[in-house]
């Protein structure tokens, strides 16, 4: 790695973890410029926290809904920068689209191939929009909820439109309700980032990661191995429950979990989804 390219690393792991120079750029070369290593390594030295700093995205765009008879699509489209996902030849782009992508059930093959107003292929304008406005724009990733088994609810934070914005979440529940309930649970999501409905859910390698961080901090502290297992059983249990929807706390209610106000509304979450604008790219 050149100078250059390892004081660009450092720069970077700096700004996702918060942590000194001379701790980075020992993580940046213990790890050969991996990021996500030197994240790994510098949590397990005790020295980085898993903060929401660490959630790199690396890119802009927009999540755009479309809601028609209790039919949901959500649709995820990138830019490069914010610039750009303000630009209202974007927007226009990205509100076709998302038409587009309800009516072919959030399938990207055959968005793609689906022709615009102006007669013209997705792919077609895409190519001539990247060329016109100098950046790279990808449909990413999308989602259809149908209403054959329950009622959908979606919550849209950080609105630039009507059904436009930066997060947004869905949630079918199980039964209708007079009570949004299903509006607030989506907003719940939206801020809390569930990984999973509950821990039978939650990957298996996502909790043996998280152990062997919290065990390797640990002992990196000095604990006794002893206290290290009995330590290491009760925070991982924390990381679940804060991680998973029905056992994190009820955003509205801190003395409630989320499974407590599906006992009092009596309904079930039945599936649920949460966009966030270039989150894991």
């Amino acid at each position: 790695m050149s100078s250059k390219d390892l004081l660009e690393s450092v720069k970077k792991l700096r700004e996702i973890t918060g942590v000194g120079f001379k701790d980075c750029k020992l993580a940046i070369d213990e790890t050969n410029g991996d990021l996500d290593k030197a994240i790994e390594f510098l949590r397990k030295k005790g020295i980085a926290k898993a903060t929401n700093k660490m959630s790199r995205t690396a890119s802009e765009g927009l999540c755009l809904v479309e809601e028609r008879d209790g039919l949901i699509s959500l649709i995820e489209i990138n830019s490069e920068t914010d610039f750009v996902a303000k630009n209202n030849e974007f927007i226009s782009f990205c509100k076709e689209i998302a038409d587009i992508n309800f009516k072919n059930k959030a399938d990207l093959s055959k968005i793609n191939k689906s022709i615009m107003k102006n007669n013209l292929s997705v792919e077609t304008n895409l190519i001539d929009l990247i060329a016109k406005i100098g950046e790279k724009i990808t449909l990413r990733r999308a989602i259809f909820f149908d209403n054959s088994n329950g009622e959908n609810s979606f919550y849209i934070h950080g609105s630039v439109e009507p059904n436009i914005g930066k997060i947004v979440s869905i949630v079918k529940t199980s039964k209708k309700n007079n009570n949004d309930i299903g509006k607030k649970i989506a907003m719940h999501i939206s801020a809390m980032s569930p990984m999973s409905l509950d821990q039978k859910d939650l990957k298996k390698e996502i909790i043996d990661k998280e152990m062997d961080i919290i065990k390797a901090e640990l002992l990196n502290s000095g604990k006794q191995p002893e206290m290290i297992e009995k330590i290491s059983k009760g925070k991982i249990n924390k990381f679940i429950s804060d991680n998973t929807l029905l056992n994190q706390i009820w955003i509205m209610d801190s003395k409630k979990k989320v499974s407590d106000i599906l006992k009092e509304n009596d309904i079930k979450i039945i599936d649920f989804t949460r966009y966030k604008v270039g989150e894991g790219i």
